[in-house]
């Protein structure tokens, strides 16, 4: 390969790219569940104080070891619980991201709630619900005793071991009886202030989270530090970067992909990237840009083939395949590689699910954390990266490439001294994977099917760059109190629209063209609905089912769908409206119970500006608010109620107001139902002016509301909630 440099320029820029530069006396690198997961466990037997315990999912279900024989030893909660019986100064705080219900189908019950789990009296479990609208916390850290720290990308949650080897049919990955694919991810441990740097993050999440402040652990004699846990460098340089959207009093925390770009325009030789996705947009603009160099460096990405679900498989496998086949394009110098894992596991009905999160510059810069290669990683989850710098130090480049080596000989399939001849035979990491991948674990070219625009335009919605607030929905309709004619934006508007239309017909259309119509025929969805259409109890049930599918923001228009295909338009439209109503009173009434401090932060400055319109205007407002999306269903009903608008106002004017969008969704519903028993029978026609006529409604609604303020914005509106 290429002449290594000799000393690089600082990279580190505190409060730029990373939030602190600290010092670690020992550094271990941890690959794969296994190794980690021991690692935690003879750690925490060590601790005397205090573990304190970040992660986006926490399943005290999990087996942390096996025995020799594959036998299960100790669950995750049992194991927690044991340490704090067996020490009473002992303190474990464990912060968890409050999960949407939509996210619930892997994790367990709320251990609050002590039915699967029943904690410690001295485990503190929270749930961290700062985060904005279509954001999560996806932080992974575990500090002990203020002297070590864990951080990458693994949580310590179910269906995440494995080992190195990733052998089809291990027995011991499962969970629950069912067994899952091969797992790989990546976890570094650090001790020192560089421990001391990763518990501040933990400390400032968790004050966030609970309003609690998390005092630093006595101190302690003792060493947490395993003693038979390897030590790969000494005396290591770190930055740790982190990633934070915006909160109400706080702006946007980017430290991550400013690292990011930085550690690309920095690279000389090589740049190694094994990820979980490969989406984000900014980077690839980046990476492109270096390709376009001709002495620029060599490029390599490992990611995973196939996405959990459709959902991903059409939003960010859609995304990676336009940025890769991006890239290849640019390579006009041949240094692009993309490449997955391949691992023969038929039997579990997929490949290496590669969920690590790994960047490695130049033997100079290794990085492993918890941000993903994707838009919302760089501006709408919590992140934590930790970045070791070799300094220009041969002992630390040693140690940073031995860490490449393993982790490419692994995904390989060849023992890593192999590997190491390889590369030092083919002068490129790209050359040595064609010389040695012809095993049944090997890496392959990822695949870049071609995509079209429309697909490309419905994907974009899974991997939003900047989080979704209630500010944002409502802005362009408040400012400074009042509500200006906001400027025309056609373009936009119309964009949206042709989204929403494209992710309509590609449900359609998966119903029709894809494996899923073998299963969902038209006849079974017919059939379905002429047996639930016989049942007393089937209008309840839909009815009833609106109240807390507003509440977790699940679309209510697909249960107007289903009511449409079982019961017809004219009934399935009425229990629409009844089901609407119903949570909407529900809502109401909430907000009538709710302190009004926290309804305020529940809609926001901008949204909380609006109510002076509703409180001015009554039955009139409200029908006009409900024509315009400005904020959820259910925040605007706990609004209404907290407002104490008079409740026939708010429910007639809920019922206008919805009354147009549920014949919208009444239409388009009836036409899916034709296109799955006839697609000759849709009327293209009617399902356009059904969109039309919704997008003129909202915007004359909008304009309308807008009128309203400009009549009274002379005199002030009163406080909302005082």
């Amino acid at each position: 390969m290429a002449p290594r440099d000799l000393v690089p320029s600082p990279l580190f820029r505190p409060g730029e790219n990373c939030c602190a530069v600290a010092r670690a006396p020992r550094v271990s690198f941890l690959v794969d569940g296994e190794a980690y997961f021991d690692a935690f466990v003879r750690a925490c037997e060590r601790a005397e104080r205090s573990i304190v315990i970040l992660g986006w999912d926490f399943d005290s279900r999990m087996v942390l070891r096996y025995d020799d024989d594959g036998t299960p030893r100790e669950t995750l909660g049992d194991f927690l619980n044991r340490l704090c019986e067996r020490n009473r100064r002992l303190r474990i705080r464990i912060l968890d991201w409050d999960f949407p219900v939509v996210f619930g189908g892997d994790r367990e019950y709320s251990p609050i709630f002590g039915l699967n789990w029943r904690p410690h009296r001295h485990i503190q479990f929270r749930f961290d619900d700062t985060h904005p609208v279509a954001g999560s916390h996806h932080q992974k850290i575990v500090a002990i005793d203020d002297k070590l720290a864990f951080a990458g990308g693994l949580d310590l949650t179910n269906k995440r071991w494995d080992s190195p080897r990733h052998k089809p049919g291990d027995p011991r990955r499962t969970f629950e009886g069912e067994p899952y694919p091969p797992f790989h991810d990546t976890m570094v441990a650090v001790d020192g202030d560089a421990a001391t740097a990763l518990l501040e993050v933990c400390r400032r999440r968790w004050e966030r989270a609970t309003t609690h402040v998390l005092k630093p652990a006595r101190r302690t004699k003792g060493d947490p530090w395993p003693p038979d846990m390897p030590v790969e460098m000494r005396d290591a340089s770190l930055a740790v970067s982190c990633t934070l959207p915006p909160g109400p009093e706080t702006p946007a925390v980017r430290q991550v992909e400013s690292l990011y770009l930085d550690m690309i325009a920095r690279a000389r030789r090589y740049i190694y990237i094994e990820n979980q996705y490969f989406t984000s947009d900014r980077i690839g603009q980046a990476l492109k840009e270096r390709l376009a160099t001709p002495e620029g460096p060599e490029i390599v990405v490992v990611t995973r083939l196939l996405s959990h679900g459709w959902l991903e498989e059409n939003t960010m496998t859609v995304l990676r395949t336009r940025l890769v086949r991006m890239l290849r394009e640019a390579d006009v110098h041949g240094r692009f590689k993309a490449y997955y894992p391949h691992v023969e596991c038929l039997e579990e009905g997929t490949c290496l699910d590669l969920h690590s999160k790994v960047m490695i510059v130049d033997d100079e810069w290794l990085r492993i954390g918890s941000s993903n290669l994707s838009n919302r990683s760089m501006g709408v989850d919590s992140e934590a990266d930790v970045t070791l710098e070799a300094e220009g130090r041969e002992d630390m480049r040693q140690a940073i490439r031995a860490m490449r080596d393993r982790l490419m000989a692994e995904h390989a399939g060849v023992p890593v001294e192999e590997w190491v001849a390889a590369v030092e035979r083919c002068g490129s990491l790209a050359a040595a994977v064609d010389e040695v991948s012809v095993g049944p674990r090997r890496l392959v070219d990822l695949p870049t099917p071609e995509i079209s625009e429309a697909v490309l335009a419905a994907a974009a919605i899974g991997d939003m760059e900047k989080p979704i607030s209630l500010d944002v929905l409502v802005e362009g309709l408040s400012h400074d109190g009042d509500l200006p004619v906001p400027a025309p934006r056609p373009p936009r508007r119309a964009a949206v629209l042709a989204t929403v239309a494209i992710v309509v017909a590609g449900m359609l259309a998966m119903w029709r063209y894809t494996p899923l119509a073998h299963l969902v025929t038209a006849d079974s969805v017919i059939d379905v609905a002429d047996t639930l259409s016989t049942h007393w109890w089937a209008p309840l049930v839909v009815i009833l089912a609106y109240t807390p599918a507003c509440m977790v923001m699940f679309p209510r228009p697909l249960i107007t769908m289903a009511a449409v295909v079982v019961f017809g338009p004219v009934h399935g439209l009425a229990y629409a409206m009844a089901g609407v109503l119903i949570a909407g009173i529900a809502g109401y009434f909430v907000g009538r119970l709710v302190h009004r401090d926290t309804v305020r932060r529940l809609a926001g400055p901008r949204l909380a500006r609006l109510t002076g319109v509703l409180q001015r205007r009554g039955f009139l407002a409200v029908t006009l608010v409900r024509f315009v999306p400005i904020a959820p269903y259910a925040v605007v009903n706990v609004v209404m109620g907290a407002m104490r608008i008079k409740f026939g106002h708010f429910l007639l004017g809920t019922f206008l107001g919805m009354l147009p969008g549920a014949i919208a969704a009444t239409v388009l519903s009836d036409q899916a139902a034709e296109f799955l028993r006839d697609p000759a029978r849709v009327n293209p026609w009617l399902v356009a002016g059904a969109v039309g006529a919704f997008a003129l409604l909202a915007w004359s609604g909008k304009r309308m509301l807008v009128a309203l303020d400009r009549r009274g914005a002379r005199r002030k509106a009163p406080p909302m909630m005082d």
